[in-house]
């Protein structure tokens, strides 16, 4: 018989996303020493997720990143802001949760909103893919079982670990019916959905330690540190963003997918909602977390049914082909949210290239007013970051800088949020990591 196999201490984050779930593992030293990736498990008939599916999903993650070298000394989950479900006294769903996207929201959320009464001090600007919608949804759907509590996605894994249920603040923020200032639930937007506040786990701050982590499959496996802990993580953009804060205090993160997300850490606290910026808790600080969503890739694909304009599109986000005179046109209308559908303007240029040009314009331009939205709230020469997949293109890149005052970092790690939840795993535990390392960014250069 062999020996028991030495194993290094690692910090995991891991990112539940809507298409995709991510898990990276840090050092102490703060390299990115291992990552894992999974499409998130939904049922392919309505898009709704499995909660144990995702639980699955993480600890294979885990085990994948551990392998037979590494073993976990905390872990801190970050993703989805709005998904949910109920769950009995075990912590086992009722039902399936209700995808923030999905359009069946739209018609419950049309019948609540007349029934909202104002709220200066939630943070957000109430939608149908907040919260308080799925809590409709879950409670009209529950057929069998006794709900006890609410899990939040994001959470589910941790609260099954931690045997403890909670909600993290910076998802709390996202529900539409919590008072960010008194850190209370508005008991009637939530009678009127949820049902009751008894069915509300507590509120726990981003970045807590909850307990020790738990999981007879990852135990069983040996990948478990003997004090493995499990920590509050949250919502993905807002970890993210810390994660960044973390490199350059007062930063501005930029990151580019399916949308734009601009997000940064304000040391201001009790900032009102303000117009096309959502607010939450500063993460470990006393401050504010600000946020901004615009539509990115929805635009870029609707332009793109024109095929010489998807490809004169492409090689000015490359880089291989120089934009014309219409960069800085009016000749494209972004789509909104809400599904507001993009638009040429009626005196738009025929021209392929010509269009492309304005379609990376209008884009570039949206994306610079949100981060003056954000900037206008942070202290002056707040830096910005950008990431994502969008950061990865030269051509993109040197459009942003073309309308940005500021210069514009790129971020070389993929991950930023997974990356952002290990960082907060490892602070929990007392780990000095260097969030620089950790972002790939091993240089002083920038």
């Amino acid at each position: 018989m062999g020996g028991s196999i030495e194993r290094t201490e690692v910090v995991c984050g891991v990112d539940i996303g809507s298409t995709n779930c991510k898990v990276v593992a840090l050092d102490r030293d703060g390299n990115v020493v291992a990552r894992a990736r999974q499409t998130t498990p939904r049922n392919p008939s309505d898009l709704s997720i499995d909660a144990p599916g995702i639980l699955d999903a993480i600890e294979d993650m885990i085990l994948e990143v551990c392998g037979t070298t590494y073993m976990v000394a905390a872990v801190a989950c970050a993703g989805i802001g709005e998904d949910g479900v109920l769950v009995d006294k075990n912590r086992r769903p009722l039902g399936s949760a209700l995808a923030w996207f999905d359009p069946r929201r739209t018609r419950l959320f049309e019948a609540l909103e007349p029934r909202l009464s104002a709220a200066d001090w939630i943070g957000v600007h109430a939608n149908p893919s907040h919260t308080l919608t799925g809590w409709l949804w879950s409670r009209q759907q529950q057929t069998s079982g006794t709900a006890a509590s609410w899990a939040a996605i994001t959470d589910y894994a941790a609260t099954r670990w931690s045997r403890r249920s909670f909600i993290s603040d910076t998802l709390a923020a996202r529900t539409a019916a919590w008072d960010r200032r008194t850190r209370t639930w508005l008991a009637d937007r939530v009678d009127m959905t949820l049902g009751s506040t008894e069915l509300l786990p507590e509120v726990v701050r981003t970045g807590e330690p909850i307990g020790a982590l738990h999981s007879d499959r990852l135990s069983g496996a040996g990948v478990l540190a003997p004090n493995a802990t499990v920590v509050a993580g949250g919502h993905d953009h807002p970890i993210g963003g810390w994660g960044v804060d973390q490199l350059h205090p007062g930063a501005i993160l930029d990151s580019m997918g399916t949308a734009e997300v601009v997000v940064a850490q304000c040391p201001t606290s009790n900032i009102p909602r303000f117009e096309g910026c959502d607010v939450g808790p500063g993460i470990l600080s006393t401050g504010s977390t600000l946020l901004t969503v615009t539509e990115l890739s929805r635009n870029a694909e609707w332009t793109s049914q024109d095929p010489a304009v998807a490809m004169a599109l492409q090689a000015i986000i490359d880089g291989t082909q120089q934009p014309d005179e219409y960069l800085r046109s009016e000749a494209f209308i972004p789509g909104s949210p809400g599904g507001v559908r993009p638009q040429y303007a009626l005196d738009a240029p025929a021209d392929p290239l010509s269009r492309a040009s304005a379609v990376a314009g209008a884009l570039a331009r949206a994306g610079d007013a949100a981060i003056e939205t954000v900037a206008s709230r942070m202290p002056p020469g707040a830096p910005v970051y950008v990431a994502g997949g969008w950061a990865r293109s030269q051509g993109w890149i040197d459009i942003k800088r073309a309308f940005i005052e500021t210069d514009v970092h790129v971020i070389p790690e993929p991950e930023v949020t997974a990356v952002g939840a290990a960082l907060l795993a490892a602070q929990a535990i007392n780990w000095r990591v260097s969030a620089r390392t950790a972002l790939s960014l091993k240089t002083s250069t920038i």
